[in-house]
């Protein structure tokens, strides 16, 4: 295979890629438009509601009756919507309903909205039907259908300069018809995303009890939007154990019954997972747990835990607490708050060469201040490291265009006779010294190092609504006046210039096609990624033109002769 055949073979094979992935994303099952949400204030699961959690397995070593279908006996005088508690930090608004004492809407006060940029993101909110659940598994035990009862509607968590606490408790208490009482505690912290969940169950029966705590969170299946059509990525769950490691689970997966990961372990966590964020529920280490994921209604999921309370004398108090982390897909954050959590930034099957990538482009960030810059001087990096690799390539290239008339006329000499024009072909090469695979090799492997940096761009928090200079103000979304695209497609046009002729007429007429062609899909990637390819082909445009230049008189005379 010829330099120009491979590379039309990695141009067609990205571009199938990428239609796949928006194939994908345009035919996958939607919630129906006419679904109803759940009022703002209450922990509903839309119209059908949705049942607690699947009782825990015999694996669990806890054989416990069927979950119920009670609502509590509620404590206090709440509305029968249930009531909004809202909760301000410095990093999040968040909104807690006394129905369940849900986490309904959490507001991420350094993050804008994908779309309008004058707002905050809101990653839980009924605009997805997307909320944070928790409650206890048996016959008329507080759930997250219960009516709580709350000391407070607002809390606010003030600044530390002015003796601010590092963190405040929600509390919310309701009490079965049995006689137990529960106090779920929500714990806020300064500068933090986690929240810590607590269902605390003291136990005023008169029997012993003994019962399990589950923690979900429910959404539908819609990706978040402004997200971008040509670049899918992945919206789901996801569940991580020390047997497994990272396990995704989509939501068509969710609706079939699928559950390809360990349900039972002692360790992991399990999340909901979109692009450049994730909720993730992590049960502290060695606790006994089962991981479920189930379909709640038409576009409609939840992934979630379960732990055991108990057993509980009467008169006796046990607790379990599970941290849910809401916020961005920050690396660093995510790597210190558990095993494998920061594997929810995808960065497909190449992350062994993605994450040093990532990490060197963050410190090159450290130093310069801003990511468009430090994307040039990465692309700068990575092309002195393989420039040896192109070198062989650009001179093999080089040679094979000085040869490009002989070619020619071999091809004209012996006609429709394969076996002889190969073999002068073959002559030719050994002749001029030319390898006619040295132009191919050096791209191949450089290709997973390309691909990797790909998903790095695109899958890095860091890098959204990051500007640049002038007119691009957000790295992460496409170039808003398209001058990004349109030079790097002038650059493709030039590299093709610079590259051998094919000799035959249709494989030429379709490299000078394929820049075009290519380079519309430009106009729809984050400008980020355009950089990256626009520099990356200015550097090889350089470096091709230097050797074609060097090597220019090597063999003018004899591609003078052939063509004379």
């Amino acid at each position: 295979m010829d330099t120009q055949r491979l590379i039309l073979v990695i141009i067609f094979a990205f571009s199938l890629f990428m239609l796949w992935e928006a194939w994908q994303r345009e035919h996958r099952p939607q919630p129906p438009v006419a679904q109803p949400t759940a009022p703002a204030g209450t922990a509903e699961e839309g119209a059908k509601g949705a049942a607690p959690p699947p009782t825990p397995a015999a694996s669990s070593k806890v054989t416990m009756p069927a979950p119920g279908a009670a609502t509590g006996a509620p404590v206090g005088a709440a509305s029968e919507r249930g009531d909004l508690i809202r909760v301000q930090t410095d990093v999040m608004n968040a909104e807690v309903s006394t129905i369940g004492g849900d986490i309904v809407r959490i507001e991420l006060l350094k993050q804008k909205d994908t779309t309008d940029k004058s707002k905050n993101y809101v990653l839980l909110g009924p605009e997805y039907r997307y909320v944070a659940q928790s409650g206890l598994i048996g016959d008329d035990l507080p759930n997250h259908k219960t009516l709580f009862r709350a000391a407070a509607k607002e809390y606010v968590l003030g600044p530390a300069s002015d003796g601010g606490k590092d963190s405040i408790d929600v509390r919310l208490e309701a009490t079965s018809p049995s006689g137990v009482r529960v106090a779920k505690v929500l714990t806020f912290k300064r500068g933090s995303y986690v929240i810590d969940i607590t269902e605390e169950v003291t136990n005023e029966s008169g029997a012993p009890l003994e019962t399990h705590a589950y923690f979900q969170l429910t959404r539908d299946d819609k990706s978040p939007p402004g997200d971008n059509y040509m670049l899918h990525t992945f919206t789901g769950a996801a569940v991580y154990t020390e047997q497994d490691k990272y396990v995704k689970v989509s939501f068509s997966d969710i609706e079939k019954g699928k559950t390809p990961f360990t349900k039972n372990a002692d360790n992991g966590w399990i999340a909901m997972v979109q692009h450049y964020f994730v909720s993730a529920l992590i049960p502290p280490a060695k606790a006994l747990r089962e991981y479920y994921t189930r379909r709640l209604g038409e576009g409609y999921f939840s992934a979630g835990v379960i732990l055991p309370i108990g057993p509980v004398p009467p008169g006796g108090t046990a607790k379990v607490t599970v941290p849910l982390y809401s916020g961005p897909q920050d690396v660093e954050k995510l790597e210190q708050l558990a095993p494998g959590l920061n594997l929810v930034v995808d960065y497909g099957w190449l992350t062994i060469l993605a994450a040093p990538i990532f990490w060197l482009l963050q410190w090159i960030h450290r130093l310069v201040g801003n990511w468009g810059i430090a994307i040039i001087l990465l692309t700068v990096l990575i092309k002195a490291i393989f420039y040896p690799l192109s070198a062989a390539s650009y001179k093999s290239m080089a040679k094979m265009k000085q040869v490009a008339p002989r070619l020619t006329k071999l091809r004209e000499q012996f006609g429709g006779d394969r076996a002889k024009l190969n073999q002068a072909m073959m002559e030719l090469y050994k002749e001029e010294r030319i390898n006619p695979l040295g132009g191919c090799l050096p791209i191949v492997v450089q290709i997973p190092v390309f691909i990797a940096l790909y998903w790095v761009l695109l899958g890095s928090v860091e890098l959204r609504h990051a500007p640049f200079y002038g007119w691009i103000q957000d790295l992460s979304a496409p170039d808003p006046f398209y001058v990004l695209p349109a030079l790097m497609m002038v650059s493709m046009v030039v590299q093709t210039k610079l590259n051998p002729t094919p000799p035959d007429p249709v494989q030429a007429k379709v490299m000078m096609i394929m820049p075009f062609a290519f380079g519309v899909m430009f106009f729809f990637f984050p400008a980020g990624l355009v950089l990256y390819w626009l520099v990356n082909n200015i550097l090889s445009i350089a470096q091709q033109w230097q050797i074609t230049r060097t090597l220019g008189g090597g063999n003018g005379k004899k591609t003078a002769e052939a063509k004379g």
